[in-house]
């Protein structure tokens, strides 16, 4: 468990909640050694629980952490903390939550859709608070009207994304949908995507997959066949993204997504939230809530930032300037080396 102390002032007292059963250890960090001047049962302990390794949620989760480190020197508290990650695994996260609740933790942060649901479930006895991250639509998810449930959304702007590739394709025909019918992010942005489409005049065709091997096999069946290719903020395709950008790309298809980090991984452009931010507001949102004890309705992150891969743009050889007025700030990257 990593441990943050800082010795400024008196530590907050810690809100307790009642544990229940134990349950097989799931996948979880390593634990640091507390310093010798922490005091057992000074201030929080918090349950990271992250439903699968790829770089979106990494960043998210390397931002909660950073900003619990802040607040705990900030503020002259104890924070605890543990990482745990589920492998995009039902019956992992179930035991992840179980677990949690069990070792009578203060509060729990899962970070993304599945998660979220695992751990609002595992928490309903002890009403431990719940504070979610990255859920693009928590009414489709069932993560709203729980009073112990809250978090932070980053919800789509579809017809904003289909706009960009009208900027900078007007001509364009046809569009691919790739998206898991697994992945509760992509139900909403799809259907938006959809209509929006519709009343363009634009066909779409539909590919979905729920492996990695599935989603390249949707990929590489649209080459020759769309325009251009819109994934959501899906968890099951970002886990794939280097590969099928590597392959829309070399198909001359460009790749729009929900996630900036997409688009490092290889995608041309989104039009989407900040992840870091959005990690850092959620851990503020957790502290509050810890402190006062008030669970407020759930936050949509501001959006609105364009970002580009500059070396996709070239590859495909799309001038993407028209970009500039569509969005308040066009961001541009290359592509990531890991």
């Amino acid at each position: 468990m990593k441990k943050f102390v800082a010795v400024l002032s008196a530590a907050a007292m810690m809100t307790t909640l009642a544990a229940c059963g134990a349950t097989a250890e799931p996948t979880a960090s390593s634990s640091a050694s507390a310093t010798a001047e922490a005091t057992s049962g000074e201030g929080y302990k918090i349950a990271i629980v992250q439903q699968m390794d790829h770089s979106s949620l990494d960043e998210i989760r390397t931002a909660i952490e950073a900003e619990l480190d802040a607040k705990a020197a900030e503020k002259g508290i104890t924070i605890e903390y543990k990482d745990f990650n589920g492998q995009n695994d039902a019956t992992t996260l179930n035991q992840i939550g179980t677990k949690v609740v069990s070792d009578g933790y203060d509060a729990v942060i899962p970070i993304a859709t599945l998660a979220a649901q695992c751990m609002a479930t595992a928490c309903e006895t002890t009403q431990t608070p719940v504070i979610y991250a990255a859920i693009s639509d928590p009414a489709a998810a069932d993560l709203t009207g729980i009073d112990y449930v809250t978090g932070t959304s980053d919800a789509l702007n579809t017809q904003s994304i289909i706009d960009m590739m009208l900027a900078v394709q007007p001509d364009i025909k046809t569009v691919g949908l790739l998206y898991s019918n697994s992945e509760a992010n992509s139900v909403t942005p799809i259907a938006e995507a959809k209509e929006y489409l519709d009343s363009k005049g634009i066909a779409y065709i539909e590919k979905t997959g729920n492996t990695n091997d599935e989603i390249m096999t949707a990929a590489a069946s649209m080459v020759g066949q769309v325009d251009a290719v819109f994934t959501p903020t899906d968890n099951v395709v970002m886990a794939a993204a280097a590969a099928v950008s590597e392959t829309l790309t070399d198909g001359g298809i460009p790749f729009y997504t929900g996630a900036d980090s997409f688009v490092t991984a290889g995608a041309f452009a989104t039009c989407g939230v900040n992840y870091t931010d959005l990690g850092t507001y959620t851990a503020d949102m957790a502290l509050e809530i810890l402190e006062t004890g008030t669970v407020p309705e759930f936050h949509v992150m501001d959006g609105g930032i364009i970002t580009v891969n500059t070396d996709t743009a070239t590859a495909l050889g799309i001038d993407y300037s028209a970009f500039n007025d569509l969005a308040s700030k066009v961001v541009e990257v290359t592509t990531s080396a890991e």
